[in-house]
């Protein structure tokens, strides 16, 4: 078990946060903000998993998800504008 790892479990428990905000928020802009932030918290995950398993594909998959993530928040908030 090295650092990376630990790093890796911290951001895992940032998920349980974003998560319960995301499900249980009254306003829909707080979901959309706890779904971005879980976003952020996954990439960032990813990207320590890298390092600590020494796997450059994970670097990718963090890059990925990062951009997809990012753009996916940006539709669902320009479709979600239309409402508020």
């Amino acid at each position: 078990m090295n650092p990376w790892l630990l790093a890796a479990a911290g951001f895992a428990l940032c998920l349980v946060p974003c998560a319960f905000v995301a499900l249980r928020a009254r306003n829909v802009v707080d979901r959309l903000v706890a779904l971005e932030m879980t976003a952020v918290c996954e990439s960032l995950a990813l990207l320590v998993l890298a390092e600590g398993f020494e796997r450059t594909i994970f670097f990718d998959l963090a890059f990925a998800l990062a951009l997809l993530s990012f753009g996916g928040g940006l539709v669902f908030a320009r479709f979600l504008e239309r409402w508020l």
